[in-house]
């Protein structure tokens, strides 16, 4: 028998580690199914190469991911109240099917959540809510700044469409591995701008693959 302590604690004890963990790509809240637009940008030519999905990498992080780091940042600083901030995030998800994306991986992440945090009042994220806000309150429950909870969905953004990318081009994964590390100083500089306040940025190429990718017949990816 282990003679591991036996301790009752809850996520909000431990900052650094919910941090870890919401990082974790084995988060079960379907992100692995999404590749962030990476999979019709492959289709479509857009992306051919590791460089160029580094490049595309960086685009995405400091467009939709900083404006979306910037809601979750809102929403567990006490910014943003839920229902403001899910009418900030349609406003600025202009793709039905990005918003469409957003709300799948967030009905994942409440649901995680409710396990997390069976004391917690999860009502307001009813009947859907986006990846964003949801990552907000469970940032604020877990009693992380703005900033680590802008951090971590910046950095799932980013480390989710590589690895979606290593998979659809075949990528050796240390290769991958080494673009994710050096695109880690962007990603902490995205989070810090985005804790400051909401961002307004939009890229509508982001919004063309979305919407394209909706209509593939048989894509490998959901988004």
């Amino acid at each position: 028998m282990s003679d591991r302590p036996r301790t009752q604690s809850s996520p909000a004890n431990a900052p650094l580690a919910m941090m870890l963990s919401l990082a974790d790509s084995r988060l079960p809240v379907g992100g692995h199914v999404h590749s962030g637009g990476v999979e019709q940008a492959i289709a479509d030519g857009f992306i051919r190469t590791a460089a160029d999905l580094a490049d595309f990498l960086y685009r995405r992080v400091t467009t939709s991911g900083l404006v979306a780091a910037s809601v979750a940042a809102a929403v567990t600083d006490g910014v943003l109240e839920v229902a403001a901030a899910q009418r900030e995030m349609d406003a600025r998800t202009p793709s039905a099917a990005a918003r469409k994306a957003s709300l799948a991986q967030g009905r994942g992440m409440v649901r995680l959540a409710r396990r997390m945090f069976p004391d917690h009042d999860w009502s307001a994220h009813k009947p859907t809510t986006h990846l964003p806000v949801i990552s907000g309150s469970i940032g604020a429950a877990s009693s992380l700044s703005g900033f680590h909870t802008a951090l971590v969905l910046v950095y799932t953004t980013m480390s989710g469409s590589a690895t979606a990318g290593q998979r659809l081009l075949a990528l050796d994964p240390a290769d991958v591995s080494i673009m994710i590390a050096e695109l880690g100083a962007e990603c902490e500089r995205v989070a810090a701008e985005a804790a400051v306040g909401l961002a307004d940025l939009s890229d509508p190429i982001l919004d063309v693959f979305a919407e394209r990718h909706e209509r593939q017949p048989m894509p490998l990816f959901m988004s």
